[in-house]
C-alpha cells in the first residue's frame, strides 16, 4: 500500500512538473523550423515602444547576447534578439508566453531571422530555454546536453 501511495505521488509530482514549464515544445519541430539556434548569455537588454505585425504599439525589449556555441545557422559573436515584453518608467508589460530576459541570463535560443537584421525567437517564447548554473532548463527534466543532442537528431 505504501509502495502504491510513493508511486502515485511520485507520478504526480512529475505531471505537475511538466506542466509547470507551461509549454511541451517538441525540440526536433523547433529545429527545424529555425534559421538559427545559438547557446548564448544576454549581455544587455534595452526595452523600446514599438508596433507589432498586428498594429498594436507595445514595448519590446531587444536583447543583445553574446554567442557561446552555434548549434545551427551561421556564427556570429554577438546578436540581437526582439522580445515582446519588459518595462518603460512605470510602465511594464508581462507577456505571459514571453521570458522575461535581463543581462546574466544563459540560455538556448531558437531564432528566426527579421529584415532589419534582429532575430525573434522561433515559436515565441517556446524558442527560449533558459539555462540555470547547472545547465538544466528550471522546472523541468531538460538539460543542455539533452538539447543538444535533440538538436542534432533533428539536423541529420
Amino acid at each position: 500500500m505504501r509502495f502504491s501511495l510513493a508511486l502515485v505521488l511520485a507520478c504526480a509530482v512529475a505531471v505537475t512538473t511538466s506542466a509547470s514549464s507551461g509549454r511541451p515544445v517538441d525540440i526536433g519541430q523547433e529545429t527545424r523550423g529555425s534559421a538559427r539556434i545559438v547557446v548564448a548569455v544576454v549581455t544587455d537588454v534595452q526595452p523600446r515602444f514599438d508596433v507589432n505585425e498586428f498594429g498594436d504599439r507595445l514595448i519590446i525589449s531587444q536583447a543583445l547576447v553574446r554567442v557561446d556555441e552555434t548549434l545551427k545557422g551561421s556564427h556570429s559573436p554577438l546578436a540581437s534578439v526582439d522580445v515582446e515584453g519588459g518595462a518603460i518608467g512605470d510602465l511594464s508589460l508581462h507577456v505571459s508566453d514571453m521570458p522575461l530576459l535581463k543581462a546574466g541570463d544563459r540560455a538556448v535560443f531558437f531564432l528566426d531571422s527579421t529584415p532589419s537584421g534582429v532575430h525573434k525567437p522561433h515559436g515565441r517564447g517556446a524558442g527560449i530555454f533558459k539555462l540555470d548554473a547547472n545547465d538544466r532548463v528550471p522546472e523541468s527534466n531538460l538539460t543542455l546536453s539533452d538539447i543538444k543532442e535533440k538538436v542534432r537528431a533533428a539536423l541529420k
